[in-house]
């Protein structure tokens, strides 16, 4: 699609590979990209892989953005809300490689995927939004509680806790890892099974399921818009 966010398609699977700097922060123009690619996929009617560089997934929001200023702020939060919900009721699966580090925004991004595959190794995977001095955002809480185990939620959202990619598996964010160099035919066995589904079966039957989910978001993101920064 762009510099930001590369598209390769090779059917069924699109392939959208994060690009920006050496801990993909997400921008709104990395958005941006993220939401062209998810269109081109619809198109394609794609299974989608998100994935970054070796090493990161994404280390979360841009903080130039987020410090220039408290409507930017805002403004990039809810692009960040409404990319996640766009990926929890994409009509086709939605697969994360997680090559590394996932931290903030980087981590919802696993919790707005239908399977999520990481690497094995000494990575950060969580929310460190209270760690940095920033009280979560509704939507954030949201997506969190739906995705992490009880335990987790309270470890993560209200501790900052970090967790290694194995205990991210088992407070929700990951659903499998491995090793570094087989995460590629990892990726391509998840495809493999998810490609058998029907489409539209799993498409309806996905928002259904997440319908209060869908909800609570939506009135999240309103709530932040009109809050966020104000706690």
């Amino acid at each position: 699609m762009t510099a930001l966010v590369s598209y390769r398609y090779e059917s069924p699977v699109a392939t959208l590979t994060l690009n920006n700097g050496k801990v993909n922060a997400l921008s709104p123009a990395v958005i941006e990209a993220l939401n062209q690619a998810l269109d081109q996929a619809e198109k394609d009617k794609a299974i989608v892989v998100i994935t970054g560089q070796p090493g990161i997934l994404s280390g979360g929001y841009d903080l130039k953005v987020m410090m220039s200023g408290p409507q930017q702020a805002i403004d990039l939060v809810t692009l960040g809300s409404r990319l996640s919900r766009r990926l929890l009721s994409h009509p086709c699966p939605v697969i994360v490689a997680c090559n590394g580090h996932a931290v903030a925004k980087g981590a919802f991004l696993l919790l707005s995927a239908d399977y999520r595959i990481g690497v094995e190794g000494a990575f950060n995977i969580g929310l460190n939004e209270v760690a940095i001095g920033m009280t979560m955002h509704q939507a954030g809480i949201e997506i969190a509680h739906d995705r992490l185990t009880r335990p987790a939620f309270q470890r993560a959202v209200i501790g900052a806790e970090m967790f290694s990619p194995q205990a991210a598996v088992d407070a929700g964010f990951l659903d499998e890892t491995v090793a570094p160099e087989d995460l590629e035919s990892a990726v391509h066995k998840a495809a493999l099974r998810l490609s058998k589904l029907n489409m539209p079966a799993h498409g309806k039957t996905k928002i259904k399921a997440r319908a209060p989910l869908l909800a609570a978001l939506d009135e999240a993101i309103a709530l932040d818009a009109k809050y966020f920064g104000q706690a």
